[in-house]
């Protein structure tokens, strides 16, 4: 790892970078949760965050590695779930995109992300974002190499209400190039009754994400994002419906 009497964060990043859940799954699908853990060393003192607002959604998913826990257990599929908190540094964008290590997280200010040396950023760069996409490609390769067939799932969720702005979908479907796979979920999901976001919250682009264009798309692989509303991953229940739904559509 890098050194440097600039680095004030040499040496915090003791914990693995990631997990990897029943790695030798025999599921064509490959699960990933980057946004799995709220996790900020201590020493940065929430990055300056109050104990509250470092257990919101600014700082992960919730709800979405319980999920994706589940998917894997159903499905028998290998998971890659980060273990520390997006706002260290987010595994799903590039690292030229303007929140890979936010300033400004929705209404928070994140002092600990200010006025960061070049060597801090690399060393989190280097300690939690290259090894966790160095894994996903190997995994990936490796299932390929092997001729086993891939499809890439990645799990997250989303807050009922941004902005001022409320937010219809319990589920969103988000794909680029994989629309065949993704309109296969659409369909299947079609037999609830639930407002499905084709594309929403968010739309997958290549400057703002990493996953699916990058390890899914440009290697030709079927890959989509699956954005939960987290009012509704919020119980054991919540849990165990979502997975018995989406499990047999994956």
């Amino acid at each position: 790892m890098p050194s440097s009497t600039e680095n004030t964060e040499l040496g915090l990043y003791t914990r693995a970078p990631f997990t990897l859940h029943l790695e030798q799954g025999r599921s064509p699908v490959v699960l990933v949760c980057e946004h799995a853990s709220a996790f900020i060393p201590p020493e940065l003192n929430r990055l300056g965050l109050s104990e509250a607002a470092a257990k919101e959604h600014i700082a992960w998913d919730i709800g979405a590695l319980k999920l994706a826990l589940a998917l894997s257990e159903q499905l028998d599929a290998p998971l890659l779930a980060a273990e520390y908190s997006r706002l260290l540094i987010d595994l799903n964008r590039p690292l030229n995109a303007p929140d890979s290590i936010p300033e400004q997280s929705e209404i928070y200010s994140i002092a600990g992300n200010q006025k960061l040396s070049e060597q801090t950023r690399r060393y989190r760069e280097d300690c939690l974002y290259r090894p966790f996409q160095q894994q996903l490609a190997r995994l990936i390769e490796q299932r390929l190499t092997s001729g086993h067939p891939v499809r890439l799932v990645a799990v997250h969720s989303f807050t009922p209400v941004y902005r001022g702005n409320a937010r219809p979908w319990p589920i969103g479907i988000l794909f680029g190039h994989a629309q065949t796979y993704a309109q296969r979920l659409i369909n299947g999901l079609r037999q609830y009754p639930i407002n499905i976001g084709i594309n929403q919250p968010y739309q997958i682009t290549d400057d703002g994400d990493m996953t699916i264009p990058v390890h899914g798309d440009a290697q030709h692989i079927d890959a989509v994002l699956l954005e939960l509303r987290n009012d509704g991953l919020r119980s054991e229940q919540d849990i165990k419906t979502w997975a018995k739904r989406l499990a047999p559509l994956l």
